[in-house]
């Protein structure tokens, strides 16, 4: 049985702030750079089976990529899929707002300009459907909508619970296909 490995990009200022990042290309923190480096280490450590890392192309998540790459020798390449979603309207507004929280739970809400949950997990679902054909062990890189989407490729999950998933910056998640 094949494995799949899935974290979230380290600490933003705007997680810190409490603002929702979605599309806009937000740097990590001090703290997030120590968190990508400290997840590289344990990886590491621990001789998890990871031979390729797959990252989104913002700037978080491929610097966080990058740190545990450059510690684990772990080669990596962007994966345009693992953007995160686009919240639209709500992009750099506090993450739990009344207003936000109730969007959120409506799969087809496109934010006005964004990208609803069902867009997202689309292109994610597709994704995973390849990779499950391979014949690798990856580890993703991305985001917490990116990460919310990948956990409900594995398991069921009701619209509450789908909405209120969450992952911690760097914490690291190990599926089976």
């Amino acid at each position: 049985m094949g494995k799949l490995y899935f974290t979230r990009h380290g600490q933003t200022v705007w997680n810190v702030e409490n603002k929702i990042c979605g599309a806009t290309d937000i740097e990590l923190t001090e703290l997030g750079h120590k968190q990508a480096a400290e997840l590289g280490k344990r990886i590491k450590t621990e001789g998890l089976p990871i031979e390729e890392i797959l990252t989104s192309p913002l700037i978080r998540a491929k610097n966080t990529a990058e740190h545990i790459s450059e510690i684990t020798g772990i080669p990596m390449r962007v994966e345009e899929l693992l953007r995160e979603q686009n919240f639209g309207v709500f992009e750099s507004t506090p993450r739990d707002s009344e207003e936000f929280l109730e969007a959120k739970k409506q799969f087809v809400n496109r934010f006005e300009t964004g990208e609803s949950m069902l867009m997202t997990a689309k292109r994610v679902y597709t994704l995973l459907d390849r990779l499950l054909k391979e014949d690798r062990i990856y580890l993703l890189v991305a985001h917490n909508g990116i990460a919310r989407v990948a956990h409900s490729y594995f398991y069921d999950m009701s619209n509450e619970e789908f909405a209120r998933y969450s992952m911690r910056n760097c914490a690291l998640e190990e599926y089976n296909w």
